[in-house]
């Protein structure tokens, strides 16, 4: 595009208001400097060749034209029966659930479904990197709750204190990324109380729901009193069935906040990809044993890369209840903050993470953290446990 005689183009201010993925430019030095990948949190091991087959057979069945807007019928049926089974809660496969390409586009659909210009929204930090963008690009302010370490635990004064009559919606990402966190009971009960008494919504990111560890629990705010009609939940098969980029989530929702997420859907993107939601309902008929398989092959995994940041000096919090993250701290190697040690750790020792300060709305609360991402191959976290030995 020309500037025009006057001077340069006036673009989005929206878009001069966040930058890119801090996640997705440390893969790509990791390309560059051929590191070992642990910042984007993508496995690099093979997805289960049940559901591969399963979309290659809907392709050869010529399911290959735009699916129902808001999701294949098969996708949607199975969806409404896990839901009721494994997260508690009866919902309409007819009126309830919009498929979307990803949790990521089902988060951006339903906070410009459901907010206005002006309208607050509450998300804990520190948070996946999309939520403060998404509160931009629907105009919506947002109000950040600090997760504290090394239990992440949050301030209830500060949540009660973030809440008010202007509030429109909570995010609520459980287990979380990326600090690993699962949301107690007790603590969910302080937000639905919270959410009822400000007549505002809980829209729930619970892409890692199970993967769990240490008897750590998953429970759906949808579940909880006066939440199913309050509540937007969020899933997909990223995390659990190991297909990225496949993109296929869903919004679970009841029916007027439903009409409404289908509205912006459709308008977003039409649809998901046809032949792999029916991939999907291939993942979501896996039993009980494969769930139990996937948090016991990811604890193996969390409990390796964990024995190898503390032999090389990092400091560390908690161990992870969910998800497949490790935020460490590094205040003793002695950087001035995050993206300088990110920087030195991928092109002079070879591993590739993400500073933490991408993760608050206050960088200098994560200007001495760095988070690793362990969903990857044994053998790749054995080499990049080789890799922090120069770090000892």
């Amino acid at each position: 595009m020309e500037a025009t005689e006057g001077g340069p183009v006036q673009l989005s201010r929206r878009a001069e208001t966040f930058t890119e993925s801090v996640i997705r430019d440390m893969t790509r030095l990791a390309l560059q400097y051929g590191a070992v990948n642990l910042s984007q949190g993508f496995p690099d091991f093979a997805a289960p060749d049940l559901i591969k087959e399963a979309a290659i057979a809907a392709i050869r069945k010529d399911i290959n034209q735009y699916a129902i807007t808001w999701g294949n019928k098969s996708l949607r049926e199975v969806l409404a029966a896990k839901f009721k089974s494994y997260n508690g809660v009866a919902i309409d496969p007819e009126t309830d659930i919009t498929v979307c390409c990803g949790a990521t586009e089902a988060m951006i659909a339903a906070l410009l479904a459901v907010t206005n210009p002006g309208d607050e929204i509450i998300v804990f930090e520190p948070f996946y990197e999309n939520y403060g963008p998404d509160g931009i690009l629907c105009d919506a302010s947002v109000r950040y709750v600090t997760l504290h370490p090394p239990d992440w635990s949050f301030d209830s004064d500060e949540l009660k204190s973030a809440f008010s009559s202007k509030t429109k919606a909570i995010i609520v990402n459980t287990p979380h990324n990326p600090a690993g966190k699962v949301f107690s009971e007790k603590e969910l009960k302080l937000i639905a109380e919270l959410c009822q008494k400000y007549d505002s919504l809980a829209i729930t990111d619970e892409i890692y729901e199970h993967i769990l560890y240490d008897g750590a629990k998953h429970m759906s705010m949808a579940s909880l009193p006066g939440m199913r009609d309050r509540t937007i939940t969020i899933s997909g098969i990223s995390k659990t069935y190991a297909l990225t980029g496949w993109r296929v989530g869903w919004c679970i929702a009841e029916k007027k906040i439903t009409n409404s997420i289908r509205k912006v859907h459709d308008f977003l993107t039409v649809g998901a990809p046809a032949p792999l939601q029916e991939g999907a309902v291939a993942g979501l008929k896996l039993g009980n044993e494969y769930y139990q398989q996937l948090a016991q092959d990811y604890l193996e995994r969390r409990d390796f890369l964990w024995n190898a940041l503390e032999k090389a000096g990092f400091g560390l919090y908690e161990k992870p209840q969910g998800a497949y993250y490790i935020i460490a701290d590094i205040s003793q190697f002695g950087y001035s903050n995050d993206v300088e040690f990110a920087k030195y750790l991928v092109k002079d020792v070879g591993i590739a993470v993400v500073p933490g300060s991408s993760f608050y709305s206050r960088p200098e609360l994560g200007s001495q953290q760095v988070r690793f991402a362990f969903c990857k191959k044994m053998a790749t976290l054995e080499a990049a446990a080789q890799k922090l030995k120069a770090l000892c």
